[in-house]
């Protein structure tokens, strides 16, 4: 698998079905990513978190590139907040997200993360944050 796929497959196989007991496919047991998670136990645990609150998240790629053992990928998602996020209390808004991901892969897997989202853009659009 080229380190494109194995970023395709993360969101497309693993993520968005929630079939999170895939992620040992797609990431290696040393994967550090862009919060600090460790393995994809730790990943596992951020993606949950996001499913809480956003049960409907689906992410639709947008751009998909690489150059060596590097791989961006830019996807945006339209989801409705209806569970917690961390303090903030269900408000059955909708709200978008894009972010930019860069992945490093080594091995045949995926090795660290780096992330880069608007979340005051999501906190305010679910009301925790004035605009």
């Amino acid at each position: 698998m080229t380190p494109q796929d194995l970023v395709k497959g993360l969101y497309q196989d693993c993520l968005n079905p929630r079939r999170l007991d895939r992620l040992t496919d797609y990431l290696a047991d040393d994967f550090l990513g862009a919060g600090g998670e460790q393995g994809p136990a730790g990943f596992r645990t951020t993606v949950e978190r996001m499913v809480t609150a956003f049960p409907d998240l689906k992410f639709e790629i947008e751009d998909l590139f690489g150059a060596g053992d590097r791989i961006c990928v830019r996807w945006r998602f339209e989801a409705e907040h209806r569970g917690p996020l961390g303090a903030v209390a269900p408000s059955g808004r909708m709200a978008t997200q894009q972010g930019i991901g860069i992945y490093e892969a080594r091995d045949g897997k995926l090795a660290r993360a780096w992330l880069q989202v608007d979340r005051l853009g999501v906190l305010q659009q679910i009301g925790a944050i004035k605009p």
